[in-house]
């Protein structure tokens, strides 16, 4: 089906608050449920967890909520706190440019009194659980006389865990010109029961994602913390050190600060989103294809059309939205009979999303422990000794055995130099973060960056931008991982980060800017 963009179905105060989120288009479900249920009428919505529901109901609501009316006009039934809460949160992220609209999620364990000076100060929308919910309607803290739009999110979860009569209880009291919507994963005998019971006329829309077709791909899922996601998808570069690999966000503002992160940590890295001109896009994919750029972090939207054949890791960084993103984005790797492998990385209640995806795409993705600095050290080790191996079993090394004869004779043993060697070599990798420092000495830098004179300055029309632009288009590094830059009449200054100084210095050597032919230096170098 064609997914809509939200210009098309939302107002703009609306649509600002989801580009702040990171959506760039509606999804299956939300291109359905939304003109539909802006028309007033009764839905019933089969699609899955992650599927974009909440913002399906929730956006629709807010557009038809009278902020003038402090009285309740949506309740929301949801069958855990956690999930009210999570809705809850999503409508306040949603109303962000809507002025005098207040949203409650109320559920237990947490004190009711606290709930009733929220309820007394004007509420249009409730987002609860059935228990409590109908705690507050028999109190007479909850009046239901103005309620327009009710929701019974995750219906079958609310079934099954035996809140029928509640559910009931709560519905029989509502005013009889409403609109109900009832979103689900599954439908149930039980649901259609309630849906001909209380609601007139439904609009029955269902979204089922698309199987897997992609054998050839391992997959494999990590149970991580946020805030470990970064070290994970190092170790894990380092582990397999593929050639290409894509990372997926959900969202435009992830793509931009993770590609930062990498930059910094020294890994060729760019990003793909909606908000990058065609000429951009077309700079990035170019860059990645010929390989001077090896990890491109994207958004599911902005990889549409990405068709390179070499892409050795799919890492979904934030589980999709959607189970049919999922299906997409692992089909990028494993290609033309060759064998790629999908990682995911899993933090919190996404794990009930990824459930969904194995379920409904009928494929077992397999769990694995995250590997230790230690693990990633010996995987490091076993992959240089077969790089060893290999040179032994097929490259000409007369040469170099002359070499080791005329050390022998020094008395040197070929153990020691082969040991020696060794090291030299290994840890050539492990110094790369202080090799910049080393090799450029003193510039006189912030910590951990790297200071360069460029013979260009205000006498030549620069600016600062008009470098970082430059440094930009020539590296691909990003402009927020770029140093103070100072710009002086016929001269400039600019800090970039250890990790990249090399690869800055090399090619902006005999680079043009507006014309210019630049000269690069490290600034303040020691005179040997």
């Amino acid at each position: 089906m064609k997914k809509l963009d939200f210009k098309e179905i939302i107002s703009e105060p609306m649509e600002k608050a989801v580009l702040d989120m990171g959506f760039e288009e509606a999804t299956p479900i939300q291109s359905l449920a939304i003109p539909c249920i802006m028309e007033g009428k009764d839905v019933i919505g089969q699609a899955q967890t992650g599927t974009g529901k909440t913002a399906a109901f929730g956006i629709p609501i807010l557009e038809k909520v009278d902020p003038k009316d402090k009285n309740l006009q949506s309740i929301i039934l949801c069958p855990t706190r956690e999930l009210a809460i999570q809705v809850a949160e999503e409508l306040k992220n949603l109303s962000k440019y809507l002025k005098n609209i207040r949203v409650l999620p109320i559920y237990g364990g947490q004190p009711i009194d606290r709930q009733i000076k929220a309820l007394n100060k004007g509420v249009q929308i409730v987002i609860g659980t059935p228990g409590r919910v109908m705690d507050h309607m028999r109190r007479g803290t909850l009046d239901m006389t103005h309620v327009k739009i009710v929701v019974l999110d995750e219906a079958d979860e609310m079934l099954d865990m035996g809140f029928r009569e509640d559910i009931e209880f709560v519905l029989r009291d509502m005013p009889l010109e409403r609109q109900m919507l009832l979103f689900s994963a599954t439908m149930s005998r039980e649901i259609l029961r309630l849906t001909k019971e209380y609601q007139e006329d439904p609009k029955f829309l269902k979204v089922v994602p698309k199987e897997l077709t992609v054998p050839e791909t391992q997959q494999i899922y990590f149970e991580v913390k946020e805030k470990m996601k970064l070290d994970l998808l190092s170790r894990l570069l380092d582990i397999y050190n593929p050639n290409l690999s894509l990372v997926f966000c959900n969202t435009k503002r992830r793509v931009d600060r993770l590609v930062s992160h990498l930059q910094v940590r020294g890994y060729q890295a760019d990003g793909l989103h909606g908000d990058l001109t065609q000429r951009q896009r077309d700079r990035v994919m170019n860059k990645f294809r010929k390989g001077t750029i090896d990890v491109l972090v994207a958004t599911d939207v902005a990889a549409r059309g990405i068709d390179v054949e070499d892409i050795e890791i799919v890492f979904n960084y934030d589980v999709p939205n959607d189970d049919e993103y999922y299906v997409h984005r692992i089909g990028r790797t494993g290609r033309a009979g060759k064998k790629g492998k999908a990682f995911t990385f899993v933090s919190g209640k996404e794990i009930y999303q990824l459930r969904d995806i194995q379920r409904y795409t009928k494929t077992k993705i397999e769990q694995q422990e995250i590997p230790s600095l230690h693990r990633v050290q010996e995987i490091k080790t076993d992959q240089f000794i077969k790089k060893v191996k290999n040179v032994i079993n097929t490259e000409d090394l007369e040469k170099q055995i002359h070499i080791v004869e005329r050390l022998i004779e020094e008395d040197y043993t070929s153990l020691e130099m082969a040991a020696a060697l060794l090291k030299m070599a290994m840890t050539e990798g492990e110094n790369s973060t202080t090799e910049s420092s080393e090799e450029f000495g003193d510039t006189g830098a912030s910590p951990g960056m790297v200071r360069f004179f460029l013979n260009i300055g205000r006498k030549d029309r620069m600016k600062a931008k008009d470098i970082i632009k430059a440094v930009g288009d020539k590296t691909g590094l990003s402009s927020s991982v770029i140093g103070k830059v100072d710009v002086f009449d016929k001269f400039s200054f600019m800090e970039i980060p250890k990790s990249s100084a090399s690869d800055v210095f090399n090619k902006m050597k005999g680079a043009k800017v507006k014309g210019r032919s630049v000269n690069i230096e490290p600034a303040n170098k020691r005179m040997n």
